[in-house]
């Protein structure tokens, strides 16, 4: 029977590194799974649901946005979306138009509630970013956002 320290010796003198530790798409799902975590408990405190905060979130960086933009934005499925979009209009948050271009469209936009609740959620997800940023030295936390950028916007563009 194998022991876990000496397989780990094994795989190391053998050269090669713990998979699951080392690889990438567990790295950054259990980071941003924890990082998350901690940020959604202030979403919930202030009244919100997940989603809901994610649509704050995009129509602050982007108002008047089509459910089809915001979906995957808000990492929602179109039609679920949609009905937390309906909900979050009436509580006053959003508020749904004909887009004026072509009528069977409907965009999406804050209300002043909702913008507000928006800034403020934005300021403490600010709050907490930098917080959990300051655990890497000093440039290391742009860097990191920076090189994330670029495989986001090249895994995106293949979509």
């Amino acid at each position: 029977m194998d022991h876990p320290d000496q397989t780990d010796s094994f795989e190391e003198a053998a050269g090669e590194r713990p998979f699951l530790s080392n690889y990438l798409l567990f790295l950054l799902a259990s980071t941003s799974a924890s990082a998350s975590e901690e940020f959604h408990a202030t979403v919930r405190a202030h009244g919100l649901r997940v989603p809901e905060w994610r649509v704050l979130a995009c129509l602050h960086e982007e108002d008047g946005q089509m459910v089809t933009r915001l979906a995957p934005l808000a990492l929602a499925e179109q039609s679920r979306l949609t009905r937390i979009i309906m909900q979050m209009d009436a509580r006053g948050l959003v508020e749904r138009r004909s887009d004026p271009e072509d009528r069977r469209r409907v965009r999406i936009y804050l209300t002043a509630e909702g913008r507000a609740l928006a800034d403020d959620m934005i300021a403490r997800a600010r709050d907490h970013e930098a917080e959990l940023l300051s655990v890497l030295p000093a440039g290391k936390g742009e860097e990191l956002r920076q090189l994330l950028k670029e495989v986001h916007a090249k895994l995106t563009a293949r979509d």
